[in-house]
């Protein structure tokens, strides 16, 4: 009897744990494919010799979530504060600059440059630039993530509790995978129908600098939290508001990834 109310305690555990939301890293597994699979539509020939030299056979979409699928090792629970940049509302530009340039903790605003300069290393290993080449095109999809430039206080989010089509859900976890989902499209058939850019859109962020980035992703973040409250009941209208926004994340991600890419392997 002990070991079948045992049994029961654990199950009922397992229910439970499995019923509650969990904690999101960056845009879901489809999000970030999409990205690599924007970036890889604009690489040079060079930038695509170059990538394929670090990573082999595998492609930036492929590549893109071993970030999040290394959470799973703890030799790697250093990388966790890599994925996103805190920052407080009510900023302006030059607030957001500013913070950028004086904030001392870890993020991915600051890791983004040491991969990029790890891989034009010539004195690093295979190894260290492989690594370094997942983590950059991990990182170009995570600061698009508009909730990864959101609030330390909520855990970028996490700590909104709402729902999404009646299941139990957090803000977080409506951006990093619930809204792409919902679209119901494989990562390449999702890539193809957003990759249509003018070709202003593609010089403006082509040369944005990544503080620039980080600004645009912040002016999203207060949007979505202005317009998204705890407890909000989530459906078709929010996927109607924020559709497009969501669209452009990902694609600028993909361009902007792609040239880093070329400019690295010149």
């Amino acid at each position: 009897m002990i070991l079948v109310h045992q049994i029961k305690k654990a199950c009922i555990a397992i229910a439970i744990i499995a019923y509650l939301p969990l904690t999101a890293g960056a845009w879901g597994m489809t999000g970030h494919r999409i990205v690599g699979q924007i970036a890889d539509f604009y690489l040079t020939a060079k930038a695509r010799k170059g990538v394929a030299q670090v990573l082999g056979t595998e492609s930036p979409a492929m590549a893109s979530n071993w970030p999040d699928f290394i959470k799973s090792d703890s030799t790697y629970n250093y990388l966790s504060s890599w994925h996103y940049v805190n920052l407080p509302g009510g900023l302006d530009q030059e607030g957001v600059f500013n913070f950028l340039d004086t904030d001392k903790q870890v993020n991915v605003y600051n890791k983004i440059p040491e991969m990029i300069a790890i891989l034009k290393n010539k004195q690093k290993t295979a190894a260290e630039k492989q690594m370094a080449m997942r983590l950059l095109i991990h990182f170009l999809g995570d600061v698009h993530q508009p909730m990864h430039t959101a609030r330390k206080d909520d855990l970028g989010g996490n700590k909104v509790n709402l729902s999404w089509f009646g299941q139990r859900s957090n803000l977080h976890r409506v951006w990093d995978e619930q809204l792409i989902d919902y679209q119901q499209l494989s990562y390449t058939e999702y890539a193809a129908a957003i990759n249509h850019p003018t070709k202003e859109q593609l010089n403006k962020w082509r040369h944005d600098s990544l503080k620039e980035t980080v600004y645009e992703s912040y002016l999203a973040c207060n949007k979505i939290y202005a317009e998204t409250k705890a407890d909000d009941k989530l459906s078709y209208r929010y996927n109607f508001v924020f559709v497009e926004l969501l669209n452009e994340q990902l694609l600028k991600g993909g361009v902007r990834l792609a040239q880093i890419l070329n400019d690295i392997y010149g």
